[in-house]
């Protein structure tokens, strides 16, 4: 969608655009500091995916084939990762996947703690899921699938050209701050409460030091004029 073609050298985490999505100075603590901090809600989303992330484990189920932990690539994104699950549904609409017969429909499924967010930070990361296994297999996936583990069901996702174009605005932006290596000033705000960081981050001391430096450099401005 963007014409630019990463190499793999330049490859970032796919799942690092759930956290530039809630707040890019978070992404740039963790993926370019890699500074990291656990809470209760990290926690438990570690534990929800180990019951889910099992690479050895292949499933079918009629004309259903779960496969997890499915790795994922996207050269016009520039992101790499992994897909909790991406189920493979026989039609005649799909297409040929290697030692099966017939042809399938793909379709991601994020596990996630909680439950749905206000947010758009669940739906980027699983939008570049579907811009990967579209690369990968030549195809146009239109919805996806969240299954969070606190309402205990599937929620759909439409995945919309206003949402990939969002997605490959985020991961543009966050190729330019990854090449430039700065992380990116506090900006206090409602999500601040409820990231893991915060206490890496300090965003009321780190957004008054930078008050400070502004204000001193004012002084020192107007000190040096010309009267």
């Amino acid at each position: 969608m963007n014409g630019k073609c990463y190499t793999d050298d330049e490859l970032l985490l796919l799942s690092g655009i759930q956290h530039f999505c809630f707040c890019k100075r978070q992404w740039a603590l963790i993926h370019i500091e890699h500074q990291w901090q656990e809470n209760l809600r990290t926690q438990e989303g570690h534990f929800i995916h180990e019951r889910v992330d099992d690479p050895f484990i292949n499933e079918s189920r009629g004309d259903v084939i779960i496969s997890r932990s499915f790795p994922l690539i996207s050269y016009s994104l520039g992101l790499t990762g992994v897909a909790d699950v991406v189920e493979f549904i026989r039609s005649n609409k799909g297409v040929p996947i290697s030692n099966h017969d017939g042809c399938w429909l793909v379709k991601p499924i994020e596990y996630k703690r909680g439950k749905p967010k206000i947010d758009e930070r669940d739906e980027v990361q699983l939008c570049a899921q579907v811009i990967c296994l579209e690369e990968m297999f030549g195809i146009r996936i239109t919805a996806a699938d969240f299954y969070y583990n606190e309402i205990r069901r599937r929620q759909r996702v439409d995945i919309t050209d206003d949402l990939r174009s969002h997605v490959f605005s985020l991961a543009s932006e966050m190729h330019e701050i990854f090449q430039k290596g700065i992380t990116p000033d506090a900006e206090m705000g409602k999500n601040c409460s409820l990231c893991s960081l915060k206490d890496i981050c300090i965003p009321k001391i780190t957004k008054k030091k930078k008050n400070v430096r502004s204000y001193i450099a004012r002084y020192v401005s107007d000190a040096i004029a010309p009267q």
